[in-house]
């Protein structure tokens, strides 16, 4: 079988081609991509080539695949797996296999399985590790979300907190505390906000920073006040550009007492020492946004440190519990991280939108890897519109919508969209 997908050779070097893929084994899946996400970790990948962690050393010679905020469709079974898997299963993947303790992955090390590609070959050892998961919704790009919402996921859980005299780790964020989201109204910020307000574990308050006011109100518009008030938070939007002293301000906001959990969403040396200034007793810095100068760094307060117990922590990533719970939320409809996409395109996209994401403004661009489309943001829509009757139509689908992208404006793509 045939199939086209976008393919990483070196440093900036990425290849839209159509190839043969080889014939499936007996402990492989053949699977048919009907979404994926592009992520920073996939530029990150594309602009260091081979010096990439993940990358193959051999890759000018031996090509991979990349993306790996994937959904699809499984088209046929090997033997190993019938008992488990069925054609015709939707299925999301997690692409942290650690399968042997490699860091080999799906979107960076496989010559036949990525998520910008229309159709792949699921290896062994995806199955072997769990990371083949059953997805049980009729609307493909939540299943592309996944993995961005497990990272979110991940980083509570791996927020931490001890009792004075005890020198146990007690996982997981403060039940009934403060939380601070620095740089929050960005894509992953409003996904963090949203898997907050409505699971179990969750703060009696939540401060949302950012310096730019109109992310600050489409954030509100979205996840707002009133929305977590129903859930028991207290939730607060606060641009710190309109505060001489912004510290004192959100500190004033706990009466002084200072936050247990502080995410930082920007690698940003002013929000990261923000966060520093901000724990409270015990209080956890969790640095969220993963920088690409490896020299990145920002003064922390050691005596903090020593006498009031603060602490930091990064994830890098979720793993596939966290992916699972991701999937199951949004299965039962307890999140909707649709506001994460910002820009709708088809494979063809691919390429040029990878290597230049840092210059692309707005929150996660999604692909329908099946289609040829130009990548167009969703505010755009109504522009386009005026010359073009298919953008017309998404515009009114997603207008409804309150401006998000929807299973309805899904379902009009695959109707309507031209193929690849």
């Amino acid at each position: 079988m045939k199939t086209k997908a976008v393919r990483i050779y070196g440093k900036n070097d990425l290849r839209l081609e159509e190839f043969e893929l080889p014939a499936m084994k007996d402990d492989e899946i053949l699977a048919k991509i009907i979404s994926d996400s592009l992520c920073m970790s996939s530029h990150k990948a594309a602009i260091q080539g081979a010096d990439h962690k993940r990358v193959p050393n051999n890759v000018a010679e031996n090509p991979v695949i990349i993306g790996h905020e994937f959904c699809g469709e499984i088209i046929e079974v090997g033997a190993k797996w019938q008992d488990q898997f069925k054609a015709g299963e939707k299925f999301a993947i997690q692409p942290a296999l650690f399968y042997k303790g490699s860091l080999d992955a799906p979107g960076y090390s496989y010559n036949y399985i990525g998520g910008d590609a229309t159709y792949i070959i699921i290896p062994n050892e995806v199955m072997e590790c769990g990371c083949l998961l059953r997805y049980n919704s009729d609307t493909y790009f939540y299943g592309s979300l996944a993995e961005p919402m497990s990272c979110i996921i991940g980083a509570f859980h791996a927020s931490y907190h001890t009792k004075s005299g005890s020198y146990v780790h007690q996982m997981e964020i403060i039940n009934g505390g403060n939380m601070a989201i620095l740089a929050g109204a960005g894509p992953m910020g409003l996904g963090a906000i949203d898997y907050a307000i409505n699971r179990e574990i969750k703060p009696a308050m939540i401060v949302v920073t950012d310096i730019d006011n109109a992310r600050l109100a489409r954030a509100a518009e979205i996840l707002s006040v009133e929305k977590a008030a129903s859930k028991g938070v207290k939730l607060y939007y606060v641009n710190t550009n309109n505060f001489e002293n912004p510290i004192k301000y959100l500190m004033d906001l706990t009466d002084g007492k200072g936050f247990d959990d502080v995410f930082v969403f920007a690698p940003v040396r002013p929000v990261v020492e923000m966060a520093d200034k901000l724990l409270g007793r015990d209080g956890c810095l969790n640095f969220f946004a993963g920088p690409t100068n490896t020299a990145f760094s920002a003064e922390f307060n050691f005596y903090n440190v020593h006498y009031a117990s603060t602490h930091v922590v990064g994830t890098s990533g979720g793993n596939t519990d966290d992916m699972i719970e991701s999937i199951e939320m949004m299965e039962k409809g307890l999140i909707d991280p649709a506001a994460m996409i910002t820009h709708i395109g088809g494979l063809n996209t691919v390429v040029d939108t990878t290597i230049n994401l840092p210059s692309i403004p707005g929150g996660k661009k999604l692909i329908y890897t099946n289609k040829n489309m130009p990548l167009v943001a969703i505010a755009d829509f109504a522009e386009r519109g005026k010359t073009d009757p298919f953008y017309a139509e998404l515009d009114k689908i997603v207008k409804a919508n309150n401006n998000l992208w929807c299973k309805k404006a899904e379902d009009f793509i695959f109707a309507n969209a031209k193929e690849i």
